[in-house]
């Protein structure tokens, strides 16, 4: 930003000169190279804003589509299914007790403690990828 603040006044103070301005008026090969310039800027930050808007869809996307493992904390999410438009069924593991939940959008049931934990396999990211690709 300091450096377009910059090019901009010494491109004023320039112009204000009467016989500079005369000079790059006649001189059509200074003219371009300024043009040039903001035109090289103008790419830069063009290609600055597309990589961070790639970047925040592609964050969106991995959120939405649940690919990255919850963090290690108390509770764990071991598989979600849903079973309708805003219902779903979640097994939930506390303290090494997994829990069967039925969720809708008003409330939460126990369905189920399990007595013996289910493993569920740990995939890859290729493989959920693939899922989600799958379902849509």
């Amino acid at each position: 930003m300091a450096n377009i603040i910059l090019m901009l006044s010494i491109m004023s103070e320039a112009l204000s000169v009467p016989e500079v301005s005369s000079t790059l008026a006649k001189n059509t090969s200074a003219h371009p190279v300024e043009v040039s310039n903001v035109a090289t800027l103008a790419n830069m930050v063009g290609g600055l804003i597309v990589v961070l808007a790639i970047i925040f869809l592609l964050a969106y996307i991995v959120k939405r589509l649940k690919l990255v493992p919850s963090s290690g904390g108390v509770i764990k999410t071991i598989a979600v299914t849903s079973i309708g438009q805003r219902e779903k069924v979640v097994l939930v593991e506390v303290n090494g007790q997994q829990y069967l939940l039925g969720v809708t959008s008003q409330q939460i049931n126990l369905i189920d403690k399990l007595a013996t934990p289910v493993d569920v396999p740990i995939s890859s990211f290729a493989s959920r990828l693939k899922q989600a690709k799958e379902q849509q």
